[in-house]
């Protein structure tokens, strides 16, 4: 396992030298941009991670909800905006944008920790020095639960902290939920969970390329979870690993971002791991393929857009309780 992860990091870091030597360095310098030339090699690789990731949808996710569909597809134009968010997700233009604008920001303020001595914590030689052996493995196994329980509580925090669901219940209105609809969100809404992701990758110590594997696994989950597919992992896979069942029925309405009080809270925030519902008891492992969407989408009639530019807009206003 390790001569194979090995092997495909290297791979994949000759094919990121080769694109950034051959049309990314080029073209910045063409544009007067050569003094950011270091941004367009860590731009270079995330276009490299989004086109294999797209490609896995095309190739395996796309022909697999057409063989083991949960409904038919009847709202196309919905699904092309979806695809529109992928794009600017995977194709790492979200990604610019928090270069140019975040993280100058984070940089000073972890430079200033740093001055005052607060380092980070690198995790996973704690974890080697625990357990007596060292494993490239075993230390992105480490960050991957530690990233994944964030995640839980951060998934928890979108749905129970009601100026937050104003922004996250955009990614729940889509009642056409397919591979492309995990990127479905309202911009500020990505912007506040990278932003706690990026301050807990400095606390624990993750390395940048562990840290780019981690995003692309992830991603690449939460597409399959988020497919047109009739599919679940048994009994004993459905508590091992996030199936399209289990996060469907966080996606049904009425359900999946409810309690039975019609509060807000719901079921199934597992990313990855269903094991923190498990823990703390949010899970919900009934073996059913729901109509997914906004209880208010259906019993009041309330907007959530149908093209992007509208889309987010109503998420702002939403957010500022005029929508």
């Amino acid at each position: 396992m390790e001569s194979l992860i090995n092997s495909l990091t290297e791979a994949f870091a000759i094919a990121q030298q080769w694109l950034f030597e051959t049309l990314m360095q080029p073209a910045m310098f063409a544009l007067g941009m050569g003094g950011i030339v270091e941004l367009g090699f860590d731009g270079t690789m995330w276009f490299l991670v989004g086109v294999l990731q797209l490609g896995v949808l095309l190739l395996v996710f796309g022909p697999l909800q057409k063989l083991f569909p949960v409904e038919p597809v009847t709202d196309r134009a919905t699904i092309r905006t979806d695809v529109l968010y992928t794009l600017i997700h995977r194709l790492g233009v979200f990604r610019l944008g928090l270069f140019l604008t975040l993280d100058p920001l984070l940089d000073l303020a972890f430079g200033a920790l740093r001055t005052e001595g607060i380092g980070t914590f690198h995790l996973d030689q704690w974890a080697f020095a625990l357990i007596g052996w060292e494993s490239a493995l075993l230390g992105f196994l480490v960050y991957l639960m530690v990233f994944d329980f964030v995640d839980y509580w951060i998934h928890r925090g979108q749905h129970q902290l009601n100026w937050w669901w104003q922004l996250h219940s955009l990614h729940h209105a889509q009642r056409q939920m397919t591979m492309w609809s995990d990127n479905r969100n309202h911009l500020l809404d990505d912007v506040l969970r990278d932003t706690i992701l990026v301050c807990v990758g400095f606390a624990v110590g993750i390395a940048p390329a562990q840290f780019v594997a981690l995003v692309a696994l992830t991603q690449l989950s939460e597409s399959f979870q988020h497919a047109n597919l009739r599919v679940w992992f048994g009994a004993v896979g459905e508590r091992l690993w996030v199936s399209p069942r289990f996060h469907r029925l966080h996606h049904a309405v009425g359900i999946g971002h409810e309690f039975s009080a019609r509060t807000l809270g719901g079921a199934n925030f597992g990313v990855l791991l269903p094991w923190w519902d498990i823990l703390f008891r949010t899970g919900n492992f009934e073996k059913r393929f729901d109509p997914t969407g906004v209880r208010d989408q259906i019993e009041q009639g309330r907007e959530y857009g149908r093209g992007f530019w509208q889309q987010q807009w109503l998420g702002l206003k939403r957010l500022a309780g005029r929508a």
